[in-house]
C-alpha cells in the first residue's frame, strides 16, 4: 500500500533498557545513553561494538515505561557480549510480520503518536488485524543529520 509497507522481519537480537516514569522523549535520551555506552564497552569483553540502526522505543497505551533498543549488529548476533550495567539487557525479538508507516523530518513523540494514530486507522479501515495496545517507533539518523531524516512506526501484525 501507498501508506504503509507489510514487512517480515527475522528473529533478531537487540540491547534494551527499559526507562520508567519519565516523559517519552527524556527515556529515549537516557535510553540512548544507557545503550550506547553499552556499545562504547561498557560490556563484559570491554568491546566496542559499531552503533546500528534503527533506534527502536516501545510505546504501551497507558504506560509511562519505554523501552529502547539498539539492534546487536550480524557479527555480534550469535553472542553480544553481556552488559555490564544491570539495567541493560540483550532481548531476542521472535520472527514477525510488521506494519511499517515511514515520516521525514525531526520526530517528537507527538509526532510518532501522530503517525501511528494514522497507521492504526489506515489498518483498521483496511481490516489489517494487528496488535493495538503498543507500537514501536523507529529513529534512523543522528540527531545531527539535517535533511533527509527517515522515522518509521510499528505495529505487529497479529
Amino acid at each position: 500500500a501507498k501508506d504503509y509497507e507489510l514487512r517480515q522481519y527475522e528473529t533478531a537480537k537487540w540491547i534494551s533498557t527499559v526507562i520508567r516514569g519519565e516523559p517519552q522523549k527524556e527515556a529515549m535520551r537516557q535510553g540512548f545513553w544507557k545503550l550506547f555506552h553499552y556499545i562504547q564497552g561498557k560490556n563484559e569483553k570491554e568491546m566496542k561494538i559499531d552503533m546500528t540502526v534503527p533506534v527502536t522505543c516501545l510505546v504501551k497505551s497507558g504506560c509511562a515505561d519505554f523501552k529502547i533498543s539498539f539492534f546487536v549488529p550480524y557479527e555480534h548476533q550469535d553472542s553480544p557480549p553481556q552488559p555490564t550495567d544491570s539495567d541493560v539487557f540483550i532481548e531476542e525479538r521472535k520472527a514477525a510480520a510488521i506494519f511499517v508507516r515511514s515520516f521525514g523530518g525531526f520526530a517528537s513523540p507527538e509526532k510518532y503518536a501522530e503517525e501511528a494514530e494514522v497507521l492504526s486507522r489506515i489498518l483498521r479501515n483496511r481490516g489489517q488485524p494487528f496488535h493495538e495496545d503498543f507500537f514501536y517507533t523507529a529513529g534512523y539518523d543522528s540527531p545531527f543529520k539535517l535533511f533527509n531524516r527517515h522515522n518509521e512506526v510499528w505495529y505487529f501484525k497479529k
